[in-house]
């Protein structure tokens, strides 16, 4: 948020490495600004690679195993497949033209070493710009130290004309100014920066940390007490580097600035990872000396000392430390406490992740999915504690059940396969958890196509069932057994488990399995597709009762698949038109959701309906913006071979028309679309699609507000009072309120009628 001051010879450097090195790493203390050069660098240079730039921060990740995962999730891989992350991440980037920052490697150093040099084996046109307190060593890389901003030396005359030639001196100015606006470089004072900036050695954390003090101290007071600091440190501290020892000073400076009550929280604060929002804060670090009511005002002090970095997120403020400051506050955070809070932060993620199970089949979904994904650091150190810490392994198994579809529908299909597997080697008493557990492993090793491991878990699953005499685990086993069915085209099988388990779910009154089951059933029946018996009319009469079923109580994820299945049983009618409105409203669900899959089975079907009707070209584009979504999560049409079949005819037709270059060209085309573009494309946002004047303008209307806002606004527009928005959305009533203000703002309106009516328009 705010300006990077000097650097412009190192980030001319850098870029002249980056143009003959594949691998380059800035390296330097902390605090001296490596990820700001980093992303000032990738910020420039994107144009120049096909493919862009891209960042991967690694300050919140602990756990090295978790490494490729995490750069895959940036680059926004979801991968279904039964390969390693690494084989994923390998496979998408082969092809590549890109650069990748990996910020903060300097705790992960061995891990972060061996994904380079596998990932700039496997793609011949991927650059690194790395970030680390050290080298990685790897064969090849180029290191530039990052060395601290220039500071005036005390020895000679001192002028205040001289401070623009020192960026240590300009950053002090720049950040000061921002904390006091009148604040001015004066003859008199400039000897008095000067000698802050030398005593902190030019390091751009600590300048801003002390710049940050002015509220509260005058110049000279900093450099008085920055004096003392130093004198004491430097007799206990000379196994160290002077770098370090003066940003530890300079922290340790900071912390005894702070309230006793600013510097408990700074401590209990540094247990989250990613960062927190307000709820969690007084959640877990409320108590033992911290009323709750004052941790609102206490984060306040602390993003005034500049401590803490407020920032929002989907219409939720997140409040984040710097890797520095965090790790600081864990070394202060007295071991008893430090086990308290941590158990307190997984007590507050573990009820996270139940509520969201609970709400799960509702109109939050989306919400839901949002909101877990900006937690996923906070999850993932929740269940690192149920890991490390004695007699919680039952807790982490409690959790990654609860997760289960939140591994499956928001992309972190292979990341939910580790944690669930993990644990259920942990835990393998024969109980009622251990059986859910197992079907939703069984899930995931189905989704990522491990069909035999799939069957051995949902078997166990069933057997431990019966033992338990649990009736819902029971269903769930069949259910699961069926879709394995399904999938390895043993259709018989599967409609008969399907029914078996249709019934079990009606019977248990189990909302959730049964329109969870419902279009899965279609589905099945689609694909045998048995005219004597009327396969396809079933099939959609199942999706309509799971349409209203999902619609009745706001969910999106079965509603989504069950209008793709509808579409695909009106196309085997001949029904195009009708198939393709609901291959488009798929997408539309699909679109927030973030559900690549779906979104590229719909695109298939789009581009079948396309040739059936002779738009050729079309067709082609959208088979090669399909093609680009298997390639990118290692499926291929979930491996349904009724689906293959469909795809290969459709593209013997689509070739045979165009003709081979043609054919190839729009392909191509197809192939490079962003996930946006072919989203837009199948909508018919595109040039080709001509939309009518009234589509161009509601586009030129919504594309005023963000689609957090929109969504605020079409409830306001209900009716809802800002209230019941929040908790519909799952974000506080403060947010709402400034989301409805800027709402008003944007559309020139003065009243919340006026947005209703706003609204209304856009669905004339």
């Amino acid at each position: 948020m705010s300006s990077l001051v000097g650097r412009k010879r190192e980030a001319s450097e850098v870029k002249r490495l980056l143009s003959a090195a594949r691998l380059v790493t800035l390296i330097g203390p902390g605090g001296v600004g490596k990820t700001r050069l980093a992303i000032r660098v990738a910020t420039g240079s994107r144009q120049g690679f096909q493919d862009g730039a891209w960042l991967v921060e690694l300050a919140a990740l602990e756990d090295p195993a978790l490494l490729v995962q995490t750069v895959a999730n940036a680059l926004g891989i979801r991968d279904h497949s039964a390969r390693s992350p690494m084989a994923a991440l390998t496979d998408h980037l082969v092809d590549k033209q890109m650069l990748l920052v990996l910020d903060n490697c300097e705790h992960l150093l061995d891990a972060c070493a061996r994904l380079a040099g596998e990932l700039l084996t496997a793609s011949a046109g991927l650059r690194i710009l790395a970030t680390s307190r050290h080298v990685l060593a790897v064969p090849g890389e180029h290191v530039l130290p990052v060395l601290p901003l220039a500071v005036p030396s005390p020895d000679q005359p001192l002028s205040s004309a001289d401070a623009e030639q020192y960026d240590a001196v300009r950053l002090f100015v720049e950040r000061a100014t921002a904390v006091l606006p009148d604040f001015k470089v004066t003859d008199d004072n400039y000897p008095v920066l000067a000698g802050i900036c030398h005593l902190l050695d030019g390091i751009p954390l600590a300048i801003e940390l002390a710049a940050g003090r002015l509220p509260v101290l005058a110049e000279k007071e900093i450099l008085d007490r920055l004096g003392d600091r130093f004198h004491l440190l430097t007799g206990g501290r000379r196994v160290a580097e002077t770098r370090h020892q003066t940003l530890q000073a300079t922290i340790d400076w900071s912390f005894d600035l702070c309230a006793p009550e600013e510097q408990a929280l700074w401590t209990r604060l540094s247990v989250f990872s990613g960062g927190c929002d307000l709820d969690a804060a007084e959640a877990v670090c409320a108590g033992r000396g911290i009323a709750r009511e004052n941790v609102l005002d206490l984060m306040a002090e602390l993003v005034d000392k500049s401590l803490l970095i407020k920032e929002e997120h989907d219409g939720r403020t997140y409040y984040r430390m710097l890797h520095s400051i965090r790790d600081y506050g864990r070394t202060r955070l007295p071991v008893q406490d430090g086990t308290v809070m941590r158990r307190r932060h997984r007590d507050y993620y573990h009820r996270m992740a139940a509520l969201a199970d609970a709400d799960w089949l509702g109109p939050r979904q989306s919400s839901w999915c949002e909101r877990l994904r900006a937690e996923h650091a906070n999850l993932r150190a929740a269940l690192d504690f149920c890991l490390a810490e004695p007699g919680e392994k039952h807790v982490g198994l409690v959790m990654v059940t609860l997760l289960g579809s939140y591994w499956v529908t928001c992309g972190f299909l292979s990341e939910g396969h580790r944690w669930v597997e993990l644990f259920l080697a942990l835990a393998d008493e024969p109980t009622p958890l251990r059986a859910k557990a197992l079907w939703i492993a069984g899930w995931i090793r189905q989704v990522r196509g491990d069909h035999f491991a799939a069957r051995v878990a949902l078997d166990e699953c069933h057997a431990l069932a019966e033992q338990l005499g649990y009736r819902s685990a029971q269903a769930y086993a069949v259910h699961y057994s069926a879709h394995t069915a399904m999938s390895e085209g043993d259709h018989a099988r599967a409609l008969v488990l399907y029914e078996d388990a249709l019934a079990r779910h009606r019977a248990l009154n189990d909302e959730v399995g049964v329109i969870t089951l419902l279009y899965k059933l279609a589905f099945c029946y689609c694909l045998r597709g048995d005219t004597v018996h009327g396969d396809i009319d079933h099939a959609i009469a199942l999706c309509a009762e799971c349409l209203r079923r999902s619609e009745a109580c706001g969910e999106i994820w079965c509603r989504s698949y069950a209008l793709y299945v509808y579409g695909l049983g009106l196309w085997k009618q001949g029904d195009h038109h009708g198939a393709a409105e609901m291959g488009r409203s798929c997408i539309r669900l699909k679109e927030a959701l973030t559900d690549t899959p779906g979104v590229g089975l719909a695109l298939e079907l789009l581009a079948w309906i396309a040739a059936a009707e002779g738009h050729h070209e079309r067709a082609a584009c959208q088979l090669g913006a399909a093609q680009r979504i298997w390639q990118t999560i290692g499926g291929s049409l979930n491996g349904i071979e009724q689906l293959r079949a469909h795809h290969d005819e459709t593209e013997t037709a689509v070739r045979e028309a165009l003709g081979a270059t043609a054919f190839h060209a729009a392909l191509r085309k197809g192939m490079e679309f962003t996930f946006a573009q072919a989203v837009g494309y199948a909508l018919g946002e595109d040039a080709e699609a001509e939309p009518s004047a009234p589509h161009l303008a509601r586009r030129t209307a919504q594309a005023l507000l963000s689609r957090r806002e929109l969504q605020v606004a079409q409830l306001v527009a209900r009716g809802m009072s800002n209230k019941d928005i929040a908790e519909e959305l799952v974000i506080s009533r403060r947010t709402v309120e400034a989301h409805v203000q800027r709402i008003l703002t944007k559309l020139d309106c003065t009243s919340r009628a006026r947005i209703a009516a706003w609204i209304a328009e856009q669905r004339t």
